[in-house]
């Protein structure tokens, strides 16, 4: 069977986004920057580099279903290795002479073209699908059920993506199931992606499946749909020859993943520190002050990074109460002050805790912390709730700018605010990270129904 197949010309883009790069990379070095260099030698390392530093960057593994905040992610990525290899090639070649100021310029401008590049391609290749319905792939789903469902209605409300939906077969209440007659049809109607439920198959028709899909070279996906999975990224790994598969990849264990989340951290807290609460702690201390005796900044013990308890600071918002450390605060709340219920709604009683940033206990963005007491009782309770102790907690998190901030009324409100961290936690990027600021940053100024 050929590879590129009638209608889809993806095999093509890679090494065409390849070509496109190169000639950046290249091309602007020698015609306009660093004239004075081997060209020679400088097309030959550079180039070599380039590709060995996509191939180990996955830079090029850009999808019809990867997301914008991913190509970005990449990019950055991409942009600050190639400028470590460049200053590795001038420091090694000195008698290029060649400026670190050059260098960053030339940097800059190199992946600027090349984002223009990247996100044309993307966005043309969704317009060509949308309105000339190319570069598609025929799916079918085995197994229907919620989630199986949610997936057919992703295809069907998403022609950009180039997915064309042909069936979904029922094996729900049928005793037994005739693989074959899906397996004609799949061949019949030229079908390229296989989509099946987990939950909805048996381990042999699974087999059976799986070795159709390879001798017909067709693609097999598996929603993992069962009940104890909420979201699952499959890492597939070697030991040795031992294949396995890895149910959690969390990118912030990678150590390069953890100083760019770290030094983030560090810069964001500290314009924060020096620029706002410089001047507003001082004003707000003075009208806590007014209203209620007590401490102007409210300590609480909570869980954070693998499960370390440490002392998370707010501006007090309540009268000072035996229950604070026990009872979250609920709607119209007795204990709340005046200026306290102000601070609460417009968030500004969690900035103290760009110091538990700084003193590395908490991270910008990242699963909220909870009162230890929360933390126990919901550990026993909410499957996969411990989770969320893989990486440091977060002053704002993908959870609150998705309605599931304040105070928990049932489990079902900690359920989602599950699915939304290990979500996160799975799918970490220094831009998912901005993105969220943004968003909470909005959610501030509108005011938010929860905040209370």
């Amino acid at each position: 069977m050929n590879t590129f197949k009638q209608g889809r010309y993806s095999g093509y883009l890679r090494p065409i986004s390849y070509m496109i790069d190169l000639c950046v990379v290249n091309g602007l070095a020698v015609l306009y920057f660093f004239k004075h260099i081997d060209p020679i030698i400088f097309f030959i390392a550079i180039s070599l580099a380039w590709v060995i530093l996509s191939i180990s960057s996955k830079f090029y593994e850009v999808y019809r279903y990867t997301r914008e905040v991913t190509i970005f992610a990449l990019i950055i990525r991409q942009m600050i290795l190639f400028t470590l290899i460049i200053f590795a090639f001038s420091g090694y070649n000195q008698q290029f002479n060649i400026a670190p100021n050059k260098v960053f310029k030339y940097v800059f401008l190199v992946f600027v073209l090349i984002t223009i590049f990247k996100f044309a391609i993307y966005y043309l290749l969704q317009k060509y699908r949308t309105s000339f319905g190319g570069n598609y792939r025929n799916t079918v789903i085995l197994g229907v059920n919620k989630k199986t469902l949610a997936l057919e209605n992703f295809f069907n409300k998403n022609p950009e993506y180039g997915y064309v939906h042909k069936k979904s077969f029922n094996f729900r209440d049928k005793k037994e199931i005739d693989l074959d007659l899906c397996f004609d049809y799949i061949v019949e109607n030229s079908v390229d992606e296989i989509y099946c439920s987990i939950s909805e198959l048996s381990n042999k028709q699974i087999a059976e499946i799986t070795s159709f899909a390879d001798n017909n070279l067709k693609i097999l996906k598996f929603l993992p749909d069962t009940k104890d999975i909420y979201t699952k990224k499959l890492k597939y790994e070697y030991y040795d020859y031992l294949p396995i598969l890895s149910f959690r990849n969390i990118p912030l264990e990678e150590s390069i993943n953890q100083i760019v989340k770290r030094s983030f951290d560090i810069l964001f807290s500290s314009l924060v520190i020096v620029f706002l609460l410089s001047w507003l702690t001082p004003i707000i201390a003075i009208f806590i002050k007014l209203e209620t005796r007590g401490p102007v900044f409210f300590k609480q013990s909570r869980n954070g990074f693998n499960y370390k308890v440490f002392d998370c600071y707010k501006f007090r918002s309540m009268m000072p109460n035996k229950e604070a450390h026990v009872n979250q605060a609920k709607k119209d709340d007795q204990r709340i002050t005046k200026v306290g219920r102000f601070l609460r709604k417009t968030s500004i009683d969690e900035l103290p805790q760009f110091f538990n940033v700084l003193f590395g206990d908490m991270s910008v963005v990242g699963p909220r912390p909870h009162m230890v007491s929360h933390t126990n009782l919901y550990a026993k309770r909410i499957d996969k709730f411990m989770v969320r102790h893989f990486v440091k907690p977060g002053i704002t998190g993908l959870a609150q700018i998705s309605g599931f901030r304040g105070e928990i009324e049932t489990d079902k409100d900690m359920i989602g605010r599950v699915k939304y961290d290990i979500f996160y936690i799975e799918n970490w990027s220094l831009l998912l990270d901005i993105r969220i600021i943004v968003r909470t940053f909005i959610n501030a100024i509108k005011g938010e129904e929860k905040a209370y």
